[in-house]
């Protein structure tokens, strides 16, 4: 079932009492949890969307924007009860936010590779090295946002093509940038005004061992790990983790949902 909410096409698959809301991150579009849908549905209602201004729509979309656009989705398929996040990338600074900002709204979180994106603990964590490397993917990045048309896409699909990204580069262009460009430039307002990553609901945070850097301090995976109801998962593998290790990644999940509670 496809339903629209603003300009985007939401998929709702499954029979289960509970929503899902699942929220990709670049260069990827709804596609990237076709695996992970199947996994889930026969026990939960899966409802994903490619993110606004990735392929159509607002050329970049405000933190403020895509937190209303979250909201509506959630009181428009799971009216009065409560939610669940399945982030990846980008789509764990834009859900983290939601979740902040809405508490009451999100029962539990399941975030992949992508933690206290904005800490200072994560700034002096990074080396030099680090720094270095993630300031020019993502610069580049910002770079081709702003560039646009056939060069922006062309600049885009030579940088996935570096980080090894499993999207089809025919589906990638420049309009997927946009997330680099607020957090390098403060277009459409940057993430300025995002919340540091301290979430009250139950977090299950899985991440790929085998990169370059982390997308986490360690200090925010200690208190992860030891606050009650939370979970940490390690997998030997990169950053498209629920492809690199599907079959482990949904059972991990399946199990953590089930013995977990929610409101």
């Amino acid at each position: 079932m496809t339903i629209h909410i603003q300009d985007s096409a939401v998929e709702v698959a499954g029979n289960g009492e509970e929503l899902i809301l699942m929220l990709h991150g670049w260069p990827d579009t709804l596609t990237l949890w076709d695996g992970t849908v199947d996994a889930l549905q026969a026990h939960y209602r899966c409802a994903r969307l490619t993110l606004p201004g990735f392929e159509s729509g607002p050329h970049a979309v405000s933190l403020d924007a895509m937190c209303s656009l979250l909201l509506q989705v959630a009181d428009r398929l799971s009216p009065g009860k409560a939610i669940s996040l399945l982030l990846h990338d980008w789509g764990c600074a834009f859900g983290y936010e939601f979740a902040m900002r809405y508490p009451q709204r999100v029962a539990r979180v399941i975030a992949l590779d992508v933690g206290d994106h904005n800490s200072s603990a994560l700034r002096k964590q990074w080396g030099l090295r680090e720094k270095l490397a993630v300031a020019v993917y993502q610069v580049w990045l910002a770079l081709a946002w702003k560039i646009g048309g056939a060069v922006g896409t062309r600049m885009t699909r030579v940088m996935a093509r570096a980080l090894r990204a499993p999207a089809p580069a025919v589906r990638i262009t420049h309009r997927m940038n946009y997330p680099y460009a607020m957090q390098w430039f403060g277009s459409a307002g940057g993430f300025s005004s995002a919340a540091q990553v301290h979430l009250p609901m139950p977090l299950l945070y899985v991440y790929g061992q085998r990169k370059p850097f982390m997308f986490h301090s360690q200090a925010w995976l200690d208190k992860v790990a030891q606050k009650s109801g939370n979970a940490v998962l390690a997998l030997p593998c990169g950053h498209w983790l629920m492809l690199d290790q599907a079959v482990t990644f949904h059972a991990a999940a399946l199990q953590w949902l089930a013995q977990s509670t929610t409101p």
